[in-house]
């Protein structure tokens, strides 16, 4: 078989293969005939990134309540608790809840010509679905999938082991096809026995929220009317500052705290703070960080999340500076050429503008008017809607084809990968269960899901 064939035939696979709902609601991107290949040494350093991510989660929880505690400084919760409704801040410091961590970790990585460095860990994270249908697609030409054709189902099936709600807002609606894939998938691939007639109770339950069958366990339900039934487990797919658009919030939040329901990702904001990365920055606290993190993780994490600062616009000393930028005052970030602007601005956390690239700016693409208009509403909105800067890692190049449908040709793009591997926290272990790959047009700054750009699995390769 010639290789133009082999590339046809690949192509042809992946059509066929699409769900006739698809997967993003109104969203598109290029399709490859190839996975994204990714070498031995760097495939063993994804798989150990997971758990260094978990001890970080673990050791960001960790803190926050020794800050409201007063075992730590009471600066620290109150940076993370900042812009936040009393009742939410209240509710997320729940005993009941203490411990509760995510259990699926998707970092985005930026691959540089170094390796690459860690641009943010998703809360709420988009495509499990579309990576799960990607490997079980490019398995049926591919043997050497990241995750096999059935890892990241076997990782969602760990979040929600026996049955389960994946609970989508209005807000998340793009994501909801892809949810609905897997839970599609799950459903067929288990069925759930009653252990007796002791739970038709149960039973009965289910048939009234509209499941007609006790073995259909898994579904999507929309949170603005979704009413909690006891000993259902619950995947959040919402973000915390969208509950005022949940009206039934109240007494989903009241099944948390009773131990009727479960939910993961837990309900506390202040774990979903991009400010993390400068609190992992800031000198006082470093010898928490090598602590809780250990010698060897806290030196991997310097080395992958890039320098952060706070955009905090409480005066200094007269003697002090900002550690590296070498300024008294914020203000005088404003004034910075455009080299000293490689710098991104991005809204820390609790706001409509804290995911995708909504509340990104890179300082060396603005007019320097622009610029230090920005840097005024950070430090003016500081109390609200925190602000962090970060030290910008340009991708490097890669070279990866696809197939153009304006041509009905198979081209090379020249791009920059975004590439975002997807951990499931089982047990006492956390495993790579596959790695999707956003290849974006060189000339993009901001790497994410975009028509023009190449998503793909990873795949092993020789090649290093």
């Amino acid at each position: 078989m010639t290789q133009v064939q082999v590339q046809d035939d690949r192509l042809t696979a992946i059509r066929a293969a699409f769900p006739k709902e698809g997967l993003f609601a109104e969203k598109a991107w290029l399709v490859s005939p190839d996975a994204f290949p990714i070498g031995k040494k760097f495939l063993g350093d994804l798989e150990q990134l997971g758990h260094r991510l978990s001890v970080f989660q673990r050791a960001c929880n960790q803190l926050y309540h020794l800050s409201v505690k007063g075992k730590q400084p009471a600066w620290i919760a109150r940076y993370l608790d900042a812009g936040k409704p009393k009742e939410l801040i209240e509710f997320s410091r729940r005993k009941e809840i203490r411990d509760d961590l995510p259990r699926v970790i998707r970092p985005d990585l930026i691959l540089t010509e170094k390796g690459y460095i860690i641009a943010e860990i998703d809360s709420v994270p988009g495509g499990i679905g579309l990576t799960g249908w990607l490997n079980q697609t490019y398995s049926t030409f591919d043997d050497a999938i990241i995750g096999g054709a059935n890892g990241m189902l076997d990782g969602f099936r760990s979040v929600l082991p026996n049955d389960g709600d994946i609970v989508i807002s209005q807000e998340s609606a793009t994501y909801r096809p892809e949810m609905e894939w897997i839970a599609a998938r799950l459903n067929q691939q288990h069925t759930v026995v009653p252990q007796s007639r002791d739970d038709s109770g149960s039973i009965r339950n289910l048939i009234s929220a509209g499941i007609s069958d006790p073995a259909y366990s898994w579904r999507v339900v929309s949170a603005e009317n979704y009413e909690p039934l006891a000993g259902r487990a619950v995947y959040r797919f919402f973000e915390l500052f969208d509950l005022p658009n949940i009206p039934a919030i109240e007494n989903t939040l009241r099944a948390n705290a009773e131990g009727r329901i479960t939910i993961t990702p837990p309900i506390k904001p202040y774990l979903e703070e991009k400010m993390w990365f400068a609190l992992f920055w800031m000198h006082p606290l470093r010898e928490y960080w090598r602590r809780e993190l250990g010698e060897k993780y806290f030196i991997k994490l310097q080395e992958a999340i890039p320098y952060s600062w706070l955009l905090d616009p409480a005066p200094l000393p007269q003697h002090a500076v900002i550690p590296r930028l070498e300024i008294h005052d914020w203000r005088e970030a404003a004034k910075f050429s455009q080299k000293d602007r490689e710098l991104l601005l991005k809204v820390s956390g609790f706001s409509p503008l804290g995911w995708g690239s909504r509340g990104i700016a890179l300082g060396s693409d603005l007019p320097h008017a622009e610029w230090e208009k920005r840097i005024e509403h950070a430090l003016a909105t500081f109390e609200s809607n925190p602000t962090i800067l970060q030290k910008f890692h340009k991708g490097t190049l890669f070279e990866h084809r696809y197939w153009d449908p304006d041509s009905g040709e198979l081209k090379t793009m020249k791009g920059r990968v975004r590439l975002c591997p997807y951990y499931f926290v089982e047990g006492d272990r956390v495993k790579l269960r596959g790695a999707l790959a956003t290849i974006a047009p060189a000339d993009k700054k901001f790497l994410h899901g975009m028509s023009d750009a190449i998503l793909a699995p990873s795949s092993l390769t020789a090649r290093e």
